[in-house]
């Protein structure tokens, strides 16, 4: 008898395929944080993370730790879990648990506000360009891809040379190279929305052009905007730590995490925890922000929401 196992093809029923667009509907028909915690458990889990270290950092003041920048000189280096130390001492014997807790509290702020500082100006520039288009377009851009062809890290070590170091100057440095960013991103969603065909019948209405920027163009470029401003964050958050670690930053005794793994690097080989805490940390923090980003961008596009 001849063997008919390579003719065997395996159909997928009709019926398989209608409940899979049902279900694609009906999650479609979900609120969007119903769909959120539906869809990715990862993403949930990141967003529990990131709540809780936000939640921590803000409740800092009213939690029974030590001061962070209280040195105690006969306690240094103290491992984790030793002492009373449940993440050790530093090298002037502070507190590690509360120096990583109200570092969190720097660290987050200025990644909030540079992100805030950053996603308002690119936003503008990046809705002047993109709108008007023509020599205002061109120049606008010439502009940025200037500030493009400079490494990020290199700018902002250039601003802040120029600016003196400082915690608010990193952050207006930070701010201003990502501008860029921003800018390119937002001008192209708003070049797709300006040749839709609604927007020319809102000019032939009389519509004026502040009117079809914020009823027509503004709407629109929101949800990208918001998924730039949580994927852009946790790079900030990076990029303060570098400032900081160069000693551009958080200036002594004010902790961040940049300025602490700065701190730990001379004692790498013989109290390792005073350098890896606060990496570990920037590392958790940072691919929280990354993946909740990323579970934004698909829960905002309408063309991966529902899959």
């Amino acid at each position: 008898m001849a063997d008919t196992s390579d003719q065997i093809a395996v159909v997928r029923p009709a019926s398989s395929i209608e409940d899979s667009a049902h279900l694609q509907r009906e999650n479609r028909r979900l609120p969007l944080w119903r769909q959120f915690i539906k869809n990715d458990r990862v993403a949930v889990g990141a967003a529990i993370v990131v709540v809780a270290i936000v939640g921590i950092a803000l409740a800092a003041p009213i939690l029974p730790i030590a001061a962070p920048n209280t040195p105690h000189f006969g306690q240094r280096l103290v491992g984790p879990f030793h002492q009373g130390y449940i993440l050790g001492t530093d090298q002037l014997g502070r507190d590690l648990l509360s120096r990583l807790i109200w570092g969190a509290r720097i660290s987050l702020m200025v990644g909030a506000f540079a992100a805030l500082i950053a996603s308002t100006a690119g936003s503008i520039v990046g809705i002047t360009a993109g709108f008007f288009g023509g020599r205002i377009d061109n120049v606008i851009m010439r502009v940025i891809d200037i500030m493009l062809a400079f490494p990020y890290v290199l700018l902002a070590i250039a601003l802040v040379a120029a600016l003196g170091p400082g915690l608010f100057n990193a952050m207006i440095a930070i701010a201003v190279v990502n501008i860029s960013f921003f800018a390119r991103n937002i001008r192209g969603n708003v070049i797709v929305v300006r040749n839709q065909g609604y927007i020319e019948a809102a000019r032939a209405c009389g519509a004026t052009t502040l009117g079809i920027l914020r009823k027509h163009i503004l709407p629109n470029v929101v949800a990208p905007l918001l998924v730039l401003v949580s994927l852009d964050v946790g790079w900030m958050i990076t990029e303060t730590a570098g400032l900081s670690f160069l000693g551009l930053g958080a200036q002594p005794p004010t902790a961040d995490w940049g300025s602490m793994l700065g701190d730990g690097r001379q004692y790498m080989t013989v109290a390792y925890h005073v350098t890896v805490i606060p990496g570990v940390a920037i590392l958790i923090l940072v691919l929280a922000l990354n993946i909740l980003g990323d579970a934004l961008r698909d829960l905002l596009d309408p063309r991966l929401r529902g899959r």
